[in-house]
């Protein structure tokens, strides 16, 4: 007889984790997520054998249980009808599981010719610009979002709409998240109390603008290993490096988690990393290759934002995210298939307990 499926936890995880760079791996992925109860899928998408429409389709038809979101692809990398059509497509395929998760880029989008949205407004207009076009209008607009005479995508209406996410840190674009999307997905490296702050922030502009706060939706990136190896513990590190080299993002991550921002310059200054410019470090370097880098953090800065450890401790830190407010947790740095260990630990550690067997020997008699 065919196992029962297990009932979703508020836990998902990217497929494709690191430097993985044959895509079929994600079919078995997705069959493991479902298998343990994962709600969503992320796919963070990389050009060359990453391509979020394609991974996302092959996503969809192994699965039928799991959502399946992007996390993230830049705004502007598409045009915006190509970019609403493929979301169109993934949500009718899906029958309503897609979740479009979108961000500003970076630098390395002058390489292709693209310029990074930087400004509100155009930010703003994607979101709308894309709603219009699901919802079967023609879309004619100039402005900071760029120039389209006559936009349009074929066929009915979506009916189901496509959930807009915003990747973001910033004050700023936690404000913009919280006025104009339908949730937001937060970094990792981020402390459950630096989520609590991020969560404020975004809930309170959507109250401002006379939106329902409780209706959106927050999702928090944690890097979670269960059991950690020496090597685990260096790839941890080097992957810290990765999201605390830009500036200001580095700056921003710190100062949210209450840290001092002084071994941000010690790790910039590292010989791998002085001459990198505005490029990024995991743009050149695997995690493991920036580990001598990483060691310059502060041993506590990695375990006070991260679930490593046991699977029982992992299954904590998993909960005490999901209490700072976060609706839902985007696990990182361990694929779907080796999370089963952590998903029945926090499953167990949060399931009620039943009540004992002769509970009704402890009922007080009727008086």
């Amino acid at each position: 007889m065919k196992p029962q499926p297990r009932a979703s936890i508020p836990l998902g995880s990217y497929v494709l984790p690191g430097g993985t760079t044959d895509p079929r791996h994600a079919i078995s992925q997705a069959h493991a997520a479902e298998g343990i109860g994962l709600r969503t899928l992320w796919i963070s998408e990389r050009l060359g054998c990453r391509d979020l429409g394609v991974v996302a389709g092959a996503l969809g038809q192994a699965t039928s249980r799991v959502n399946i979101g992007s996390a993230i692809t830049p705004f502007h990398i598409r045009h915006p009808a190509v970019l609403a059509s493929l979301a169109s497509t993934m949500q009718t395929l899906t029958k309503g599981r897609f979740l479009l998760g979108l961000g500003r880029g970076g630098p390395w989008l002058a390489g292709l010719g693209v310029t990074p949205i930087t400004p509100a407004q155009a930010v703003i207009d994607i979101a709308a610009i894309l709603r219009r076009l699901w919802a079967g209008d023609t879309v004619t607009y100039h402005g900071p979002a760029g120039h389209y005479p006559r936009l349009h995508l074929a066929g009915p209406s979506q009916a189901t709409p496509v959930p807009l996410l915003m990747a973001a840190l910033g004050p700023r674009s936690l404000e913009l998240a919280g006025q104009h999307f339908d949730g937001v997905i937060l970094p990792a490296f981020l402390t459950p109390q630096a989520v609590t702050q991020t969560t404020t922030t975004v809930r309170n502009a959507a109250s401002v603008t006379g939106r329902n706060p409780a209706a959106l939706r927050i999702y928090a990136t944690v890097i979670t290993i269960a059991d950690p190896t020496p090597q685990d513990r260096d790839i941890l590190a080097g992957r810290a490096i990765s999201y605390l080299q830009p500036a200001p993002h580095g700056e921003r991550i710190a100062r949210l988690n209450g840290w001092d921002t002084a071994p941000l310059a010690r790790i910039r200054a590292h010989p791998l990393l002085a001459d990198l410019g505005q490029a990024l470090a995991d743009e050149k370097y695997h995690p493991l290759q920036l580990a001598e880098p990483g060691h310059l953090l502060p041993d506590n800065w990695l375990t006070a934002s991260t679930a490593t450890g046991p699977p029982a401790a992992c299954a904590r830190r998993l909960a005490e995210y999901l209490d700072a407010g976060a609706d839902e947790l985007i696990l990182h740095g361990t694929p779907p298939d080796r999370l089963e260990s952590i998903t029945t630990t926090y499953r167990h550690a949060t399931s009620p307990s039943p009540p004992p067997a002769n509970a009704a020997d402890h009922l007080c008699p009727p008086q």
